[in-house]
């Protein structure tokens, strides 16, 4: 297998497994998937985070208001690796609940990636909601 084939089933994997566990309230999947080293960062749809700490204040946050997710489709437009660095750019579609409520939505996100003792782990990601 190539590396773009290796990174690819990761992402339709680990990574899918990771983000469906979050929005079932649970955290610890997203954060094993994402690098211990600085920089790391996040511009949310709804907050930003930069460096360990907040990025650790920010799941915890998530999986609080997350629960009961029924649908979690993450369709890739574009990805790419190259050497140790790789992105991703798609939209996730995502039902589940939000504070106790279900709700639907799409985020357009994108994300890169940096590969540490072999392992691929995510440095940075942006979502925003689409509108219509």
């Amino acid at each position: 297998m190539s590396d773009r084939d290796d990174f690819l089933t990761w992402v339709r994997t680990e990574l899918y497994g990771a983000e469906l566990a979050l929005h079932n309230g649970d955290a610890a999947p997203r954060r094993a998937l994402w690098s211990r080293n600085e920089p790391v960062s996040v511009l949310g749809a709804w907050r930003n985070a930069c460096g360990q700490r907040e990025i650790n204040e920010l799941f915890t946050a998530l999986a609080e208001t997350f629960s009961t997710c029924t649908s979690y489709e993450f369709e890739l437009m574009s990805y790419d690796v190259v050497g140790d660095m790789a992105y991703t750019a798609g939209m996730e579609h995502t039902s589940t609940s939000v504070g106790g409520e279900p709700r639907t939505y799409t985020l357009r996100a994108t994300q890169t990636y940096r590969r540490e003792d072999g392992l691929w782990r995510v440095a940075h990601r942006h979502g925003d909601t689409v509108s219509d």
